[in-house]
């Protein structure tokens, strides 16, 4: 069999590659899932100025919940913002129908705030620079 020409290529970014890319494998998991297209949701907190505060990025796909990113500024970091995002995010879940939530965490970032909020580790990838690790974590939702 001959193989027509290719060209491979390696570049900078590219943002069309990207979504096509997403796409693509979007439609793949969905139908090898049988699931409905992902949905991303955000939770936010600003202060009285409108200036952040704190915020959350996550998304649900069937059943299953994900924390992206999770970020509380350094002034605020005390005041069980974090918490607050999280079950806010745990209640958006539930609400569109999620029975179990996901997220990751460098071992220098929260792994540990996860835990205490119920979280079960279920793997980790080595080799983050400066010698660290992404522990990913799971939790199954309570009605």
């Amino acid at each position: 069999m001959t193989t027509p020409p290719h060209t491979l290529t390696t570049g900078p970014a590219d943002a069309a590659l990207e979504q096509r890319l997403t796409e693509e494998l979007i439609a793949f998991n969905n139908t090898a899932t049988g699931n409905a297209e992902r949905t991303e949701f955000t939770v936010r907190v600003t202060d009285d100025k409108g200036d952040l505060v704190a915020g959350l990025v996550a998304w649900t796909w069937g059943a299953l919940a994900g924390i992206d990113l999770v970020w509380v500024r350094a002034d605020s970091r005390q005041d069980g913002w974090g918490s607050r995002l999280v079950q806010a995010a745990e209640a958006e879940a539930r609400r569109r129908g999620c029975d179990r939530i996901s997220v990751s965490s460098f071992t220098f970032q929260a792994p540990g705030f996860y835990r205490r909020h119920g979280f079960v580790e279920t793997g980790r990838t080595l080799g983050i620079p400066g010698g660290h690790e992404d522990v990913h974590l799971f939790k199954r939702l309570a009605e």
